[in-house]
């Protein structure tokens, strides 16, 4: 549930990008980082754990204006890939208003994003949340690859594997070049709208 603050009229909506150890979480935050400078309010933090970290920023996105009068800020959040630190990526989680779940396209990780996705499943049960109810953008990774020969799973393959169920929208993407970075983190704040104007419109009536 978006964070309703009616001192500074702000909505901080918690946007968390989740998957797999080394699927291009960070750089998708480095990138939406470097193209939004002039709008972000906070330096990038990173909490760093030992081989993996978390990373943070928030931002006033140029495109949105206000809701009911109150300015939206959205904060991005990545977690730790690596399994270990689940415990880190379940608190991350807490309050979560919409996730990008960023899958590694490479052949070699498909498993790797399917237990992962197994995993998010899991971490939102722990809130009382449900996979399908939560605003969710699927996003599949590293398809920049291909030019160097690398083996890399198919839009359609990687849709079999990780959307036949969910049926949420899904981008191929390059975080690295850029490619779908943005429109996807549109995507996402696009589906968390509706449910971020229905809580301030509670809050503002009550």
């Amino acid at each position: 549930m978006a964070f309703i603050n009616p001192k500074t009229k702000e909505v901080q909506i918690k946007i968390v990008y989740y998957g797999p150890g080394r699927g291009g979480k960070t750089t998708n935050l480095e990138y939406i980082y470097s193209k939004y400078d002039h709008r972000i309010k906070t330096e990038m933090v990173s909490l760093k754990t030992h081989g993996d970290r978390t990373l943070f920023f928030d931002f006033m996105p140029f495109d949105i204006g206000s809701v009911l009068g109150y300015a939206i800020k959205i904060q991005l959040y990545t977690v730790p890939g690596q399994v270990k630190y689940n415990a880190t990526r379940r608190v991350v989680l807490r309050g979560v208003d919409g996730i990008v779940f960023v899958a590694d396209a490479t052949k070699s990780v498909r498993e790797k994003n399917i237990l992962s996705l197994k995993n998010l499943y899991e971490n939102l049960k722990s809130y009382n949340k449900s996979i399908f109810k939560v605003p969710l953008v699927l996003q599949y990774n590293k398809m920049d690859l291909a030019e160097q020969g690398i083996p890399l799973l198919s839009f359609d393959r990687m849709q079999k594997d990780m959307n036949a169920q969910l049926k949420v929208p899904a981008f191929p993407a390059s975080a690295l070049t850029g490619t779908n970075v943005i429109h996807t983190m549109k995507q996402i704040i696009k589906l968390t709208l509706p449910s971020v104007q229905q809580n301030l419109k509670e809050e503002v009536m009550s």
